[in-house]
């Protein structure tokens, strides 16, 4: 049993031209043995790019890719012929399965920040897939986002005073997309970009201390 707290300050960060990528786990040339994977959460990244910027076509094989966007909007293309816009309150899912190449380009009127996360699938061989899907978020509340596999993305829109309970699951990630949490049992105040990894706890309630989204990836063992 365990909570373990990790600063935003310590993420992995990576500038290219016309993005910022803050990493929370090794990825490229940033690595730490100690911090690959949370289950099967192996990236989890936050994004922001500049108006008409982004990633072009890059490949990807066996991974269930999920995209949150908090503001803007994110074009994407994929080699299996998918196209689609994703906007604050819709989910994008992309399994890659067996291969597909895709880009994935900031709209072009404004800056685009996007919270993506890499899952190990539970099966290999699958034909690539693609959705986005609209997301009714509870205000106050914990809302479901999308299930991939075993893993559960959870959404938390708190006023200021709000408070919610975090789920009691095997494995627990919490992301403070925005705002910032008041001090709890768990830990000292949380604010954007820090997050908890919780292994085997029972549910533990947290509270916003100003406007906040929180992004909840709970995973069975």
């Amino acid at each position: 049993m365990s909570v373990e707290i990790r600063r935003g300050t310590g993420r992995f960060l990576t500038r290219g031209e016309g993005h910022i990528t803050r990493h929370s786990f090794s990825f490229g040339q940033h690595y730490d043995p100690d911090n690959v994977a949370f289950g099967p959460l192996v990236c989890h990244d936050d994004h922001l790019l500049g108006p008409g910027r982004g990633f072009e076509d890059h490949p990807h094989r066996e991974l269930d890719i999920v995209t949150w966007v908090l503001t803007g909007e994110l074009h994407h293309s994929d080699s299996e012929g998918h196209t689609g816009v994703v906007r604050p309150g819709e989910v994008q899912v992309l399994s890659a399965g067996t291969g597909v190449t895709h880009a994935e380009v900031a709209g072009p009127d404004r800056p685009t920040r996007f919270v993506q996360a890499w899952l190990t699938p539970e099966t290999s061989d699958d034909a690539p897939a693609y959705a986005v899907t609209p997301v009714d978020a509870v205000p106050g509340e914990l809302t479901e986002v999308t299930r991939v596999g075993a893993a559960t993305l959870q959404v938390a829109r708190l006023a200021s005073g709000d408070t919610v309970t975090l789920p009691g699951e095997g494995l627990v990630h919490v992301y403070v997309a925005s705002g910032a949490l008041i001090r709890s049992s768990l830990a000292e105040p949380l604010s954007e970009g820090d997050a908890f990894r919780i292994s085997d706890e029972p549910p533990h309630a947290v509270t916003a201390a100003v406007p906040t989204e929180l992004l909840v990836w709970s995973f069975s063992r």
